[in-house]
């Protein structure tokens, strides 16, 4: 495990049918067991019992077995393969699992898995061969993920302080925890409740707070990123629906039962990240809006 992570394995299905099709293809279970073996040669050899969970998207509800998953979980090997298998399926939730140091494994495209890891590893490596999987190395390090204009503010005490001063107007409360259309929760907030849902909030999430909103729906919305919400607000978390890219007609809205809209824009002015348990704030976020 000597050295840093220069070396990267792609590995992908020799099928160009099962490129095309992915798992609904018939040779799909072939080329998932072995893509497993190899995942599991790299992770045993690069030492790594746990695996942390970064750059999570979820455009789809979290299945049972991967449920409560968040930026900065840490995933054993079995977890891990099947949450690369999923990738490589085109099912999701897509993120990056890395035992920093010696390996990062993301998805690719057409059924593809990359991994990053050390030229000991790679070595170790290199005679691995299957049936339904082609492999391509070259040099190359896992690209650091940018953000422009990031949200420094922490999700501290004297944040949810204010935020409960201001509470005592109608207040909403945006928590996103993860990329995608299934990433985030909402909650309506009060004086009293203010610190029970701070601690609902996954660490690294982006908490972005939104006082006296305006709710009224509004063709001029459609154009643009919104929320949508039903009528009336209670109190605690409350049902949503994300329109990224906005929506064709009003109609499409509130036929389903959502009469409230709020523009994805109106988020970026109180923004900050929850901390870890230590108190220091490791989500990188950019700012909404910007």
């Amino acid at each position: 495990m000597a050295g840093e992570i220069g070396k990267e394995l792609i590995i992908s299905p020799r099928s160009e049918r099962v490129r095309v099709e992915l798992a609904e293809a018939a040779a799909w279970s072939a080329y998932a067991a072995e893509l497993r073996e190899v995942l599991g040669a790299a992770i045993e050899k690069s030492g790594a019992d746990l695996l942390e969970v970064g750059g999570l998207l979820v455009s789809e509800p979290l299945p049972e077995e991967h449920r409560g998953l968040r930026n900065g979980a840490e995933v054993r090997p079995p977890q891990a393969m099947g949450l690369a298998e999923g990738m490589a399926a085109g099912r999701g939730p897509y993120c990056q699992l890395t035992a920093p140091g010696r390996l990062q494994i993301e998805s690719g495209w057409d059924g593809a898995v990359h991994l990053f890891t050390t030229p000991a590893v790679a070595a170790d490596l290199a005679g691995l061969h299957g049936e339904g999987v082609a492999f391509l190395w070259r040099d190359a390090a896992p690209e650091p993920m940018e953000v422009s204009d990031p949200v420094d503010a922490v999700a501290d005490a004297g944040f949810w302080a204010r935020v409960a001063e201001a509470s005592e107007r109608l207040t909403l409360v945006c928590e996103r925890w993860a990329y995608g259309t299934h990433g985030c929760r909402w909650f309506r907030v009060t004086p009293g409740s203010t610190a029970e849902v701070a601690r609902l909030l996954r660490p690294r999430s982006l908490v972005c707070v939104v006082a006296e909103p305006e709710l009224k729906p509004s063709t001029k919305l459609l154009q643009d990123d919104f929320t949508a919400f039903v009528a009336p607000l209670p109190h605690g978390e409350l049902a949503h629906r994300n329109y990224p890219g906005g929506a064709d007609t009003l109609s499409e809205v509130t036929d389903d039962g959502f009469s409230l809209m709020l523009a994805d824009a109106a988020l970026g002015d109180w923004c900050a990240v929850v901390p870890d348990t230590d108190g220091v704030a490791r989500g990188q976020w950019e700012t909404p809006g910007e």
